[in-house]
C-alpha cells in the first residue's frame, strides 16, 4: 500500500483484510519507501498513489518494477488527466483506478491484478480504448496544449538546465525563454519550476 494519507491507507488495509487469501505485507507513505519495501518484501500487488511527497508515483512505479519484476502495480489516485494515465502505463502500471472507486471495484481489481490482468476504472478504460482506436501511439507527445518550442523548453528544464542554459542551447534570448517558461506554467497549471519538472518527468521528459 503506497499512499501518503494514513487514514486512507488504514481504510484500504481494512478492505483487503476481508479478502480471502489476501494480506497487506507493507505500507509506504512515499515513493522511495515504496521501492525499498518492494525490494525487501516482493509483493504480488502494489497499490500506488501518484501524488507522493518523496518521488512521484510514476517514478516509484518505474523503479519498483526493476527491483520486483513480478509485482503488479495498481494505481489508485485522484489524478485522471491523460498525461498521468499514460505516464503511469509507460512506467509499467498494470491498472489504473480513481479514488472514487467503490469497495467491490477495488477488491475485483486487486484480484485481477494478482492474476496478471490489466485493470482500469470504466471511465479510464473508455479513454484508453479511444486513444488507441484513434490511431495514436502510446509514446505520443504529452502536454498537447504546448507548442513545439514550449515542449522543447520544458524538456530542457526537466533535464535540469537553467533559463540561461536553455537560451544558449536554443540560440534565443533569456527573455524569450522566460516567456516560454511562463506560458508552460500557465498551460500546465503549475505554480513553479519544481512542480513543472515533476509533471514533465512523470510524462517521460527530461531523459528519465
Amino acid at each position: 500500500m503506497v499512499d501518503d494519507h494514513p487514514l486512507y491507507r488504514e481504510g484500504l488495509v481494512s478492505v483487503i483484510a476481508t479478502m480471502a487469501g489476501s494480506e497487506v505485507v507493507g505500507e509506504a507513505a512515499d515513493g522511495a519507501e515504496a521501492v525499498r519495501l518492494a525490494h525487501e518484501l516482493q509483493p504480488d500487488v502494489v497499490i500506488m498513489d501518484l501524488n507522493l511527497p518523496v518521488g512521484s508515483g510514476v517514478e516509484a512505479t518505474r523503479q519498483l518494477i526493476r527491483v520486483s519484476e513480478h509485482s503488479a502495480v495498481l494505481v489508485l489516485t485522484m489524478l485522471e488527466g491523460d498525461d498521468s494515465i499514460f505516464a503511469a502505463l509507460r512506467a509499467g502500471a498494470r491498472g489504473y483506478l480513481l479514488k472514487g472507486a467503490d469497495r467491490s471495484e477495488i477488491e475485483r481489481s486487486i484480484t485481477a491484478a494478482a492474476r496478471g490482468e490489466v485493470v482500469f476504472s470504466p471511465a479510464i478504460a473508455e479513454r484508453v480504448l479511444s486513444f488507441f482506436a484513434g490511431g495514436s501511439q502510446p509514446d505520443a507527445r504529452p502536454f498537447s496544449a504546448l507548442t513545439a518550442r514550449e515542449h522543447e523548453v520544458l524538456d530542457l528544464v526537466a533535464r535540469g538546465l537553467t533559463n540561461a542554459e536553455v537560451a544558449r542551447r536554443l540560440f534565443v534570448s533569456d527573455k524569450t525563454v522566460r516567456n516560454h517558461v511562463s506560458n508552460v506554467f500557465a498551460k500546465l497549471q503549475v505554480t513553479g519550476r519544481a512542480e513543472a519538472v515533476a509533471r514533465a518527468r512523470d510524462a517521460g521528459l527530461g531523459g528519465v
